[in-house]
């Protein structure tokens, strides 16, 4: 196994047996790539050419409406495969919404024709690549019950105990959490000024500082009869 076959197989420990399975000449085909913070991945009505899998940073796959307005569809994550990638490539379509990196990010993509000849070499590779399709269409499911059916303050709540798992500051303004939830930022706004009355955060220009996380997670988790 080459330098950099290793490089990118070590994000995805379920692919480790992938060289003797699919071939050197798969793994060769694999181009890697780094892209700054707030570079498209892949934009909307794109061809889809590439299997997309991200090695280190994160971003966002989204919607943009004819009136202006974005919803956040899912994120993706160092070790995560792109399921709207997968699934353009089996049907044979182009993107339906767009991929923004929100860290700097490096990928690595596989050509859609290598992409299928190791689906039908690798029975491991097509699981891998099946799970991935079904983890997106429950989170896709799960979004719309949320949009449809949640309520803004308890969304919020949970947003931001997910965005501070690594700490209690979150780098993120008001427009961007809109755009997360797919509401308007007066709306948000509306909502954090309320939480920060209640005592659970303090809003600062540009970021916002988590004061009580059991309150957060009690609205988060709480469930409407």
């Amino acid at each position: 196994m080459t330098l950099k076959e290793r490089n990118w197989l070590d994000a995805y420990p379920e692919l480790q047996k992938l060289s003797r399975l699919v071939g050197t000449d798969i793994l060769q085909s694999v181009k890697q790539i780094t892209v700054r913070a707030g570079t498209p991945l892949f934009r909307d009505g794109e061809a889809c050419e590439n299997y997309l899998l991200i090695l280190e940073g994160s971003a966002r796959v989204q919607k943009l409406s004819e009136n202006g307005q974005i919803v956040t569809l899912y994120h993706l994550e160092a070790g995560h495969a792109c399921e709207l990638t997968a699934s353009c490539l089996l049907a044979g379509r182009s993107y339906p919404a767009e991929a923004i990196a929100e860290t700097e990010v490096r990928a690595a993509l596989l050509p859609k024709n290598y992409f299928q000849e190791a689906l039908s070499r690798s029975p491991q590779f097509r699981s891998f690549v099946f799970s991935t399709i079904d983890k997106g269409m429950q989170d896709l499911v799960t979004l719309v019950e949320e949009v449809s059916f949640g309520q803004i303050d308890r969304r919020l709540a949970r947003r931001l105990l997910l965005s501070a798992r690594s700490g209690d500051r979150i780098q993120m303004t008001h427009h961007t959490l809109a755009e997360e939830l797919g509401t308007a930022r007066e709306v948000v706004s509306r909502q954090l000024k309320e939480f920060e009355r209640q005592g659970w955060v303090r809003l600062h220009r540009g970021w916002i500082e988590i004061v009580d996380k059991n309150a957060l997670r009690e609205l988060a988790e709480h469930t409407v009869v």
